[in-house]
C-alpha cells in the first residue's frame, strides 16, 4: 500500500482542490522539476486538482538517484501513485520526455485495469520515433549548450557554477533514460491523445508528433503553435485553454 508520504514526495499540488471532479498529473521536461508547473496549477485549480510529478535528484530529492531508464522511472511513479490515480477522472500532461513517460505511466494504469481519461503529450516526437542522440555522453559544458539551446532552463541559472553542480547530474541521468528509450509502433494506450508541438521544434517534427496517432486506439488530435521547444512559455494562455477545455468537460 503506498503511504501518503510517497504519494507526496512524488506529486506536488501547490494548489490543492480535493473537491474537483477531475485531477491533472503533470510531468516535467528533463531536468526539469514540479515547480516548473506551478502556473499551470495556478491558473487550472479552478477545474481540477493539480498535481505536478518530482522526479528524484532535483531540488528537495537532489540527494537521491533517479533511474536512467524510463521504465524503471513509470514503474516508480505508478507505484507511488496508483492509490490516487483510481480515484477520479484523471489527465495526464507531459511534455518533452514528460510525454514519454506520461505514455509510459499510462500504459501500468490501464494494465491495472484503469487509466487516463485523456493524455497530452507536448514537444515530443512518438515513442516509436528515434533519433541517433547522445547529449548524456557529452561533457558538462556540452549538456550546458544543450539546455541553452532549447531555452528551457533560466540562462542566468546556467550561469551559477553552484546551481550546475546540483543540477547537472539529473540532466544527464534523464537524457541517458530519454535517448535510450525504445518502443514498438505497436504499443499502444487506450486514452485519446492530443499531441502539442511548436512549429520549429528542432527535436520534434510534425511526421514525428504525428505518428503519436499509431500508440492510441483512441482519439487522435495534433496542435500547432508557434515557437520551438519551449513553445508552450510563450503559448501559455493557448495551452492552458486547450486543458481547461478537456477539464472542465470532465466536471
Amino acid at each position: 500500500m503506498t503511504t501518503s508520504t510517497e504519494e507526496s514526495l512524488w506529486a506536488r499540488c501547490f494548489h490543492p482542490a480535493p473537491d474537483r471532479t477531475a485531477q491533472l498529473f503533470c510531468f516535467p521536461h528533463a531536468g526539469g522539476s514540479a515547480s516548473f508547473y506551478f502556473p499551470v496549477s495556478a491558473q487550472l485549480s479552478s477545474v481540477a486538482e493539480v498535481f505536478s510529478v518530482q522526479y528524484p535528484g532535483r531540488q528537495d530529492r537532489r540527494k537521491e538517484t533517479s533511474p536512467d531508464d524510463i521504465g524503471t522511472m513509470a514503474d516508480q511513479v505508478y507505484a507511488a501513485l496508483r492509490g490516487r490515480l483510481g480515484t477520479r477522472p484523471t489527465v495526464f500532461f507531459g511534455h518533452s520526455m514528460g510525454a514519454t513517460l506520461a505514455f509510459e505511466v499510462a500504459r501500468r494504469f490501464e494494465a491495472d485495469g484503469g487509466g487516463p481519461a485523456h493524455l497530452f503529450a507536448s514537444g515530443r516526437r512518438a515513442p516509436s520515433r528515434t533519433r541517433d542522440e547522445a547529449v548524456h555522453l557529452r561533457s558538462d559544458d556540452g549538456i550546458v549548450d544543450e539546455l541553452k539551446a532549447l531555452s528551457g532552463t533560466d540562462t542566468a541559472l546556467l550561469g551559477d557554477e553552484e546551481i550546475l553542480r546540483m543540477i547537472l547530474p539529473a540532466v544527464r541521468t534523464d537524457y541517458r533514460a530519454i535517448e535510450t528509450y525504445r518502443c514498438e509502433p505497436d504499443v499502444t494506450v487506450r486514452a485519446p491523445i492530443t499531441v502539442l508541438t511548436g512549429d520549429s521544434d528542432p527535436k520534434t517534427s510534425l511526421d514525428e508528433a504525428e505518428a503519436w496517432r499509431g500508440h492510441t486506439t483512441g482519439a487522435f488530435d495534433l496542435k500547432v503553435f508557434p515557437g520551438g521547444h519551449f513553445y508552450l512559455s510563450a503559448q501559455a494562455p493557448a495551452v492552458i485553454g486547450v486543458l481547461r477545455h478537456q477539464l472542465a468537460a470532465l466536471s
